[in-house]
């Protein structure tokens, strides 16, 4: 090929797609070393006003030029836009990293061609803030260098976790893919019922929020197990034991679990 490599190539710009893009530029790539195919034509211009320099091109020119090919499209359009990639994914032989949920290396490896190189990504929505965590897995024919640059690719907006067992994905994906929107449904709930009792709606957000974002951070710097943690604000007779009560004799715990294994039954549904 004539054509310059470039360092990194996005098939879809949505929301984890330019938050991929901005992890690798302030990680200092430069944003002319980085393409995208995005079909809307409004977010597409968007984003190269957002990144200028940035290499906008059609899927397959994508897949030629590009030596890490990010699929960062829903899982249910991914197979068609995959078959139609085939030829040059053979042709130029990049790393493939998929964010897709549920889409396991195997189907990819039968729709972009069996010596593909692929690893299995599965981040969330607080990388658009650079606090994301991403659990990762790597297919057989996966280097030791692929797996360093989806590491180093991924790292650029949060923690990453290595897998060894493609199955726990599933898992990944019900824990922390999905769970994002769990901790914001909390955030809901907890403001609308400090609303309830009186406050007024900015006060009772900034209270929650504060309080949940404490809570983790003491959680994360603390070495005691969060059992422990919450079981110290729990005083005998007090407050808070009536109110974690409630949550017991509510079945919250069960209804967590039932609530990931839900998000991880569809995370196989996806998968086919």
């Amino acid at each position: 090929m004539n054509e310059e490599r470039l360092e990194a190539g996005f098939l879809g710009a949505g929301n984890m797609g330019q938050a991929l893009i901005a992890g690798l530029v302030r990680s200092g790539v430069q944003p002319e070393a980085i393409g995208f195919a995005e079909p809307d034509a409004d977010r597409a211009a968007a984003v190269r006003a957002r990144f200028p320099g940035l290499v906008l091109l059609a899927p397959r020119q994508l897949a030629r030029r590009v030596r890490t090919l990010v699929l960062a499209v829903k899982p249910q359009i991914l197979p068609e836009l995959a078959l139609d990639l085939t030829a040059e994914v053979a042709s130029a032989d990049p790393l493939v990293i998929s964010v897709a949920a549920g889409i396991g290396t195997e189907r990819l490896g039968d729709w972009l061609g069996p010596q593909t190189r692929i690893v299995r990504a599965m981040p969330n929505t607080p990388a658009l803030i650079g606090a994301g965590i991403t659990g990762l897995y790597a297919s057989p024919l996966a280097t030791d260098a692929d797996r360093k640059t989806a590491d180093r690719l991924l790292g650029a907006v949060g923690a990453t976790v290595w897998l060894e067992d493609e199955e726990r994905m599933h898992a990944v994906t019900a824990t922390s893919g999905s769970g994002p929107a769990y901790v914001f449904l909390l955030i809901e709930a907890m403001t609308r019922a400090a609303q309830r009792l009186g406050l007024d709606e900015a006060t009772a957000r900034q209270l929650t929020l504060a309080t949940i974002g404490g809570a983790t951070r003491l959680a994360q710097e603390s070495d005691t197990d969060p059992g422990e943690l919450r079981a110290r604000v729990t005083s005998p007779g007090g407050t808070t034991e009536r109110a974690i009560r409630v949550f017991e004799t509510s079945g919250f715990a069960e209804l967590v679990a039932e609530a990931m294994e839900a998000a991880a039954a569809r995370s196989r549904e996806l998968g086919g």
